[in-house]
Order: C-alpha cells, then structure tokens, then sequence
C-alpha cells in the first residue's frame, strides 16, 4: 500500500509539472527566441549557469518597485531579488537619486572617497566590528577572508560546512552540494568532495569539511590536526539549503571552541547580510565572529561587497602583511548606493514592515499546509523565507538531501505562472521580500500557494 501511495503521488507531481511547465512556454514566446539567438553566442545561453532553468531561462526587460516585467510583457511580484540582493527593490527612490548624481560626477577612480568612510562606519555600528574593505563581490569578500586567516595563522588548513556555498574560489569549492549517490563519508565526518571539474585535489585537501549543527564534528577535526587549521567559514544561517537556522547556543559554542584551538570564525553572511535583519545574524543571535563577510543587499542593487574585522586582523591589511586590493574596490558608484541602502532603505520602519508581511506569510502558508496535509513547514527569518517541504525541521543537509524537489519545483511553475516570481532553483533557494512590497503582493503570493497545495493533495 505504502508503494501505491508513493507511485501515486510521483505520478501526479509529474503530470501537474508537465501542465504548468506547458503554461510556463505558452507564456513566453520571445524568451524561448532570445535564448535560442544567446546560445550562439553565451555559453548556455545565459550569462551565469544559475539562469539555466527548465524549461527555459526568462528573459526580464525592466523593473520597478516590487515588479519585474519579462520581454514578453508579463508583470511579476518579484520574490526572486536577484538571489537576495533585492532589498530596495526595483529603482528605489533614493538609490536611484544618488546614483544618478555619482554617474555625473564619474564613476570611477580607484581612490578613497567619503561615501566608503560613512558606509563602513554604518557597518562597524550593525556588526560590531570596526574596521572594512570593500570587493565587488561575495565570492570576493570570502575569497579575502580565507586568505586572510591563512596569513594571519600561518596554517594552511580550513574548515567549512557541507551543503554551504561561498562563492566559487578554488578554497569553497569543496562540497557544495554533493550528490546523494556519492560517497560523502559518515554524517560526523563528511568527506571532501570537490564541487566542480576544474578544482584541484591538492587544495580540495586543503578544506575540511564538518556537519552543521553538529559541533562533534568540528572538534573531531581540531583534534586530527592540532596547530594546522587557519579558521572556519561558516553561514550562520544555512541558505543555500533552504533557510536552515542554528540551533540555540551552536554558534556561541562553535566560536568558544574554535577559539579554544586558536582558530578564527568568518561569518558569510552575503546571503544573510541586511536579509535577516539591520545588523544581519551577527545581530540577530549576539554572536561577534573574527571576520563578517557581506554582499548582495547591501548595495541597493548594485555590485559590491564587503569585509569586516576585529582590529588585531584587519591590522594585518592595514601594514600590507596582507594585501587586500582591487581595481574596483570601494568604487564611489557603488559606495553612493550603499551608503542610501543604508541610511535610507534598511531602516528600523522598513524593518516593521517586513516582519508584519513576513508574518502575514507565514501564517497563511501554514495554514494552508495543514488544510492539505501537506508535509512540509515554512521557515523565515527577516526578510527571506522558504517552504520545506518535510515533516520534520531540517538540522544540516544530509537532512535536505531528503527534500524532494519536485514539489518546490511544482511551486515555482505555479508561481511563475501566476505572476510571482521565485527563485528557480528548488528547494535550494528562499524567497525575498523587499522594503518596496506591499501586502498586495504577499497576497498573490499566497493565493499561488494555496492553488498548489490544493492541487497537489486532490
């Protein structure tokens, strides 16, 4: 009976994925023109392989407040973001304004200017630690704080978290998102599988990997290599598993006991950042590591990213013991847009505003969960929120490995269709709720949602 069920159920998740997928096409003609011109000439037809989306990838013309419009005309509430960078929304007022005002002052000249000094004052206020450099990119931003502990330690070894992204330099680029087939060795003591062709195995030796929640797993690394491990980069959040919080006192344990073996403690917190509130979960649970690393909604849109550290590191960078440099680095257009993300878009009344909607969704998701019977629950934090669909909370992704992604699929077709537009890739991503959206939006959202879950459990 069991195995009826199950084939019952695969079955018509196949055939509902099939009609909305069908819809999906119908919809978005000129799309599916673009991408076959843009696949003679990008590779894959799209300028980054997370665009690579099925059944096709979506073309958008333009923006505006909480709306995206694709090039064939189709309006979306966007809850995509840019994968979490669309705290401002769309063409937001006051970013629009200071940088319509740098443009026509330059753009750049690789020098200090003072918009850098009010942002990283802003900075040192919300994270607790005083001093920063700017990159113009998350994967920047980590790549520096791995090469600073490195420098300051004089170890070569680190250590991450299975299942949690960083970028894609060479040092993160180890178990990301291996597969469930592969050997990934004992949950306690995952092995260190290299995320992509390309990554040497003489660095991918370099990077050891632990469980998250699970801080056995850390210290049995600390205990095999005594006096080698430079420091541990960690998202104190886990989202690029769905959103996967900490469990109560893990990250304060997790920093005594790495500090316990002289180790440092980056937070990448590129996705997290402003998204899980004003000084991002640095804030959020009280706990201050050695260095913070930030991107996405902190620049309004625009590229740009950040490093942040306790004195006695960042001093290192300061006597060029380490050098952290970069053409673009600070660059005064990105800065102007900062700064007013800042002071005028992450403020303590935007904040109310979207507790009051994350809320709003919550709670009616959830409801509707439980008038289907659905398994599944819905987590957020700040502005960012996902559905999972399991019984059972998530601790650390071999727990997600269990999510089946047909449903958060299923999801996003029927979102897209409906006007919504999530980000594409399954159960692996969250949604983002801007300062720009309205009650409104979160109420097709959730009228999207309630379609599905109705249908799925028909």
């Amino acid at each position: 009976m069991v195995t009826d069920t199950t084939t019952h159920t695969t079955a018509r998740l196949d055939s509902l994925i099939d009609e909305q997928e069908e819809v999906f096409l119908a919809r978005q003609p000129r799309s599916r023109e673009l991408h076959a011109r843009a696949v003679r000439a990008l590779a894959g037809g799209v300028t980054s392989n997370w665009q690579i989306t099925r059944p096709q990838p979506v073309f958008i013309e333009r923006g505006g407040g909480s709306k995206i419009y694709d090039v064939d005309g189709n309006q979306y509430v966007d809850l995509h973001g840019g994968y979490g960078a669309g705290l401002a929304g769309h063409a937001h007022p006051a970013i629009v304004e200071v940088v319509q005002r740098q443009v026509a002052r330059g753009t750049h000249f690789a020098q200090p200017n003072e918009d850098a000094i009010a942002v990283a004052e802003d900075l040192g206020r919300r994270f607790g630690l005083p001093l920063w450099r700017f990159t113009n990119s998350g994967t920047e931003a980590t790549m520096d704080a791995v090469h600073l502990m490195r420098a300051v330690t004089g170890r070569d070894l680190i250590i991450k978290v299975e299942g949690c992204y960083h970028g894609h330099h060479d040092s993160v680029q180890v178990s990301v998102q291996p597969g469930e087939g592969e050997d990934l060795g004992p949950v306690c003591h995952p092995r260190q599988v290299p995320a992509s062709a390309g990554i040497p195995q003489a660095l991918t030796d370099l990077t050891l990997v632990a469980t998250f929640n699970d801080l056995g797993s850390v210290e049995i690394l600390l205990d095999e290599h005594p006096g080698e491990i430079a420091g541990m980069i960690i998202e104190p959040i886990m989202m690029n598993a769905g959103i996967v919080p900490p469990e109560d006192g893990y990250l304060a344990a997790l920093r005594e006991l790495l500090h316990r073996h002289d180790v440092l403690l980056t937070f990448d917190e590129v996705k997290t950042g402003l998204a899980a509130g004003p000084g991002g979960a640095t804030a959020l649970y009280g706990v201050t590591p050695d260095l913070v690393c930030l991107a996405k909604s902190i620049g309004g849109g625009l590229i740009t990213g950040a490093v942040g550290g306790t004195p006695e590191l960042m001093g290192h960078v300061a006597d060029g013991d380490y050098e952290m440099v970069g053409t673009f680095n600070g660059n005064p257009l990105s800065m102007a847009a900062t700064r007013a993300t800042l002071e005028q878009v992450a403020t303590p009344a935007a904040y109310e505003q979207l507790a009051h909607l994350r809320r709003r969704v919550d709670e009616r998701l959830t409801a509707a969960i439980a008038r289907a019977g659905l398994e599944a629950h819905v987590v957020s934090v700040g502005a960012k929120g996902c559905v999972t669909f399991s019984p059972t909370p998530v601790r650390n992704y071999r727990d997600f490995l269990g999510v089946d992604d047909r449903y958060n699929h299923l999801h996003w077709l029927v979102q897209h269709n409906g006007g919504v537009f999530l980000p594409p890739w399954g159960k692996t991503e969250q949604w983002m709720i801007s300062v720009q959206h309205t009650s409104e939006d979160m109420d097709r959202f959730i009228a999207n949602f309630e379609q599905m879950a109705e249908v799925v459990s028909a």
